[in-house]
């Protein structure tokens, strides 16, 4: 049977980027003499620019719960049928969030750094950016939970993930960046319990005192930072920026669904948004879109040695100077992966001969 792995799209320049994940995906897989089933969702979701041009507040609220239960449904069904993974393009953050809250999301980005590697685990299953919206005349109330149940869970992923980036087992720092201050003593409780569970020590620090550190003398070489939405969103670019010499244009990631109707189904996704402006231009960097389908093709179809491969050939793209104007190069989309498709070939492997 084959390999399966979900597609789903968001408006924006989400159709180019859908595009380029299929070709690139069709073409590692051809080089790797197998094939792969694509499973894509039946609607295309909206961006918060699309969502924004010709819709009033009632009608983003309910646009935005059709897109969020629509996915849920759609990322539920993948995990009943064995799909491993789904890539997504962006999607408007709101209807993201709430599906995030429903399935227990946690993203994970382990980050290169100069010295060794950071392990970045983003808690998206609880707090303000998975609040609910109420509207009463003039304001706005968004109403948000945090639990022991999600905590633990977001740790135990953590000290996974941990463990697979490390397997001999040594983690030199392991810090929770959160508002815990605003929450009664009871987060600081949760962590308190959760470590002395696993073994390790957890340091539990105000968001301003884990910038101070990394600005200080920047992240020991085994680093796990577990943290909120609130200061993990904005401060994952400025890490890859700071540490892993990296833009975010160039980078994908993953969302690991942790509630039980989708457990197991990991999310694939680049670190950019929609890029509304460059929609239908053939201009948007399609690096981070590359780099999720080799991974996915490595790990969830097969392809052994397709991430190296992949990097093998930007690297040879960017000898050249083939890139898109936002990489300082002049190429289109469609000219970038075109030049990597006639590059890609798998390491030789050595040919068995036949007794005689």
């Amino acid at each position: 049977m084959e390999p399966a792995i979900g597609l789903a799209v968001g408006r924006g320049t989400g159709p180019e980027l859908a595009a380029v994940f299929e070709r690139v995906l069709a073409g590692i897989s051809g080089a790797y003499g197998t094939t792969v089933d694509l499973i894509r969702s039946d609607r295309t979701y909206h961006s918060y620019v699309s969502l924004k041009t010709d819709a009033e507040a009632e009608s983003v609220r309910e646009i935005t719960q059709d897109d969020a239960d629509h996915y849920t449904r759609f990322c539920r069904t993948l995990a009943v049928a064995g799909v491993p993974a789904v890539f997504r393009t962006a999607i408007n953050a709101q209807s993201l969030y709430l599906v995030r809250r429903r399935l227990q999301a946690a993203k994970v980005d382990a980050i290169p750094t100069p010295e060794g590697s950071l392990l970045l685990v983003r808690d998206q299953a609880q707090g303000f950016y998975t609040g609910e919206n109420t509207h009463v005349p003039g304001a706005l109330v968004r109403t948000m939970a945090f639990s022991r149940e999600i905590t633990e869970k977001v740790i135990t992923l953590a000290l996974r993930r941990a463990r697979q980036e490390w397997p001999d087992g040594r983690i030199d720092e392991i810090v929770m960046a959160y508002k815990f201050h605003l929450l009664d003593g009871a987060l600081e409780e949760w962590v308190s319990e959760s470590a002395a569970r696993h073994g390790v020590h957890i340091g539990l620090y105000q968001p301003d005192t884990v910038n101070r550190n990394l600005i200080e003398r920047g992240p020991r070489p085994r680093t796990v930072i577990i943290a909120g939405n609130e200061w993990a969103d904005i401060m994952h670019v400025v890490l890859l920026d700071r540490f892993g010499s990296e833009r975010q244009e160039n980078r994908c990631t993953e969302n690991v669904y942790l509630h039980p109707d989708a457990n197991g189904l990991i999310e694939y996704q680049t670190v950019h948004g929609s890029a509304d402006d460059l929609a239908g231009a053939d201009k948007v960097n399609p690096v981070a879109t590359i780099r999720a389908a080799a991974v996915m093709a490595e790990r969830h179809a097969g392809c052994a040695g397709a991430a190296l491969m992949v990097e093998r050939g930007l690297r040879a793209l960017g000898r050249h100077g083939v890139a898109t104007p936002d990489a300082g190069g002049a190429h289109s989309t469609t000219t970038v992966v075109d030049a990597l498709l006639d590059v890609l070939e798998p390491e030789s492997r050595p040919v068995l001969m036949a007794d005689s």
